[in-house]
């Protein structure tokens, strides 16, 4: 019970934090592509360009991305909100309901019209860490869309747009 109660509160304290939302992305050797929708994301270094993302143990798309050792960071905007709700659902054809195509470098799954920034990243190193792995990828290309809407947020268990800058 003790446990149960300190995952909730902590659960609870982390949804107050509001932070970015991306889809994270990958395929399997028959072409077949994964992801989920991920706010446990940041940057790691400059010198090489390095992010980390955090992913389930429990979820289907890690075991697929530790084989391909490759990975997309699709930064959501806004009206990517669909996009969101999808990769955390548990619907089986996720991405029969988004429009994509293969990113230019790895051939993995990019979000073009729901994303407003992209990372295609190849996997460097992985660090089990409780009922999560942290991803650490070399960023191979990114792509920025400064034309897009606002970056999507996700906090206090809703999503938002960032704020306008008027």
């Amino acid at each position: 019970m003790a446990d149960e109660t300190a995952a909730a509160a902590f659960r609870t304290l982390m949804a107050s934090h509001p932070g970015g939302v991306a889809v994270i992305t990958t395929a399997d050797d028959q072409g077949v592509p994964y992801g989920f929708t991920c706010t446990a994301l940041c940057s790691v270094s400059l010198a090489p360009p390095r992010l980390l993302v955090c992913a389930a143990h429990s979820g289907r798309t890690l075991p697929v991305l530790t084989a391909r050792g490759a990975f997309v960071v699709n930064l959501l905007h806004a009206a990517g909100r669909g996009a969101a709700e999808v990769f955390t659902s548990r619907t089986a054809d996720r991405f029969g309901q988004v429009s994509w195509r293969s990113g230019p470098i790895t051939g993995l799954p990019v979000l073009a019209d729901d994303a407003h920034a992209v990372a295609e990243c190849r996997v460097a190193d992985l660090h089990p860490c409780g009922d999560h792995t942290i991803v650490v990828g070399d960023v191979l290309r990114s792509e920025v869309r400064t034309t897009a809407p606002a970056p999507l947020l996700y906090g206090r268990r809703r999503f938002a747009a960032w704020p306008s800058e008027s």
